[in-house]
């Protein structure tokens, strides 16, 4: 009898590693393996999960590599809306989880088949964002989670795959970690808990760097061109670079802590320093070459582009209307950013650029000015707060008929 066949989401992490196992051994599926890989794997790392992934009994494995549409289609727009989820996330997982489902839905419609499994648990983000875009791209998609479905620990998977000889770093195991091209997430004992932080040795990067360095980020509308004067022949290869000069400081180590999907509280920690740098440099540039209506239109849009994306609606078409709408704002945003890197620390020490308007030509603030007088100024107020102080007369005079 011939073996039905299902595309499996697969890392190489615990959770799909059991999939692989479970699906093709347990459930006797022709398991199909896919990595989109987003920026977690360099090609001996893809060799490995192919490997492994045979070992576990899937019949194909296939690695695609993304880094460019993930970059084109989303990272960019996070930039340009400067999107730091409640002051702190730069959405290193969720940004991607929608690249990869999108990815794995359009593979799955290549090869032909109709049944996706992926490792999510019922607890966290992922499972809705993969559900959701699956069913938005494959109308009658039948989805299979093994972990969620049978809501397994940790613990049991590791019992399980132990009792099939499956060899795998369990002691790595004990911390779930995301690696991608805008940062790297760190899951674990203390993330579960409101008081604890993350031990040194949870962090995938050591600290290492102990002497600060100057850096010069360049910008060209919007996007990263150059770092140090080194061109790039794509954004995404700038970040990679920029994140191994600059994680080995210790900079992006955050706690994030967040409203799922779901409607829990949830904790993660990451570490993302070229996502931080990036956006925070982006953003100062931004201070120096929009007006002041152009950033607070951007920030109300970024906040809520970046919470939709959060929560798996990338192909909602809004998204679409919010990324014209960024695009045309950073036509004037290029320039240099000058940085100074620390451990654990940086500093943003200012910005050169064409568009800059804090143009001495026009005055110095609280200093001089050279575009108006102290007689047009008077008049400005007056009218500026007319409405403000006929209200103020207004129910003043009423106050006294009534006293």
């Amino acid at each position: 009898m011939q073996k039905k066949k299902i595309l499996l989401a697969y890392s190489g992490g615990l959770d799909t590693t059991y999939c692989a196992v479970y699906l093709s051994k347990i459930e006797n599926y022709e398991v199909h393996a896919v990595t989109i890989n987003t920026g977690a794997f360099d090609p001996q790392e893809i060799a490995t999960l192919e490997e492994k992934a045979l070992q576990c009994g899937v019949a194909s494995y296939t690695c695609i590599d993304v880094r460019k549409e993930y970059y084109d289609d989303c990272i960019k727009y996070l930039i340009y809306g400067n999107v730091l989820k409640n002051g702190t996330y730069p959405l290193s997982v969720s940004a991607e989880r929608a690249v990869q489902a999108k990815s794995i839905a359009e593979y799955a419609i290549q090869l032909g088949i109709n049944t996706i499994a992926h490792g999510s648990t019922g607890a966290g983000n992922d499972q809705v964002r993969f559900d959701m875009i699956f069913n938005h791209l494959l109308p009658n998609v039948e989805i299979i989670t093994p972990i969620r479905d049978k809501k397994l620990s940790r613990e049991e998977e590791i019992g399980f795959l132990k009792s099939h000889g499956v060899s795998f770093n369990f002691e790595k195991a004990v911390y779930s970690i995301n690696k991608g091209l805008w940062g790297t997430s760190v899951g674990g004992k203390e993330t579960l808990t409101s008081h604890q932080n993350l031990p040194e040795q949870a962090w995938p990067t050591p600290v290492t760097a102990t002497a600060p360095i100057d850096i010069t980020l360049t910008f060209v509308e919007g996007e990263l061109q150059s770092i140090n004067g080194q061109s790039f022949e794509h954004p995404s290869i700038a970040i990679e670079y920029l994140q191994q000069l600059a994680q080995p400081f210790g900079i992006g180590r955050h706690i994030h802590v967040g409203d799922t999907i779901i409607g829990i509280k949830g904790r993660v920690g990451f570490e993302a320093a070229a996502p931080e740098l990036i956006i925070k440099a982006h953003h100062l540039l931004e201070k120096h070459t929009l007006t002041k209506w152009q950033l607070f239109w951007k920030e109300q849009l970024s906040s809520w582009y970046g919470n939709w994306l959060h929560e798996g609606q990338m192909l909602d078409p809004t998204m679409r209307d919010i990324e014209a709408f960024l695009t045309n704002t950073q036509k004037t945003v290029s320039g240099d950013v000058y940085i100074t890197l620390h451990p654990y620390r940086y500093e943003l020490n200012g910005i050169d650029s064409v568009h800059d308007l804090m143009s001495a030509k026009f005055g110095s603030y609280g200093e001089m000015n050279t575009g108006w007088t102290g007689e047009d100024v008077k008049g400005f107020t007056k009218i500026f707060g007319n409405q403000t102080s006929i209200y103020h007369q207004v129910n003043k005079d009423i106050a006294n008929e009534n006293n």
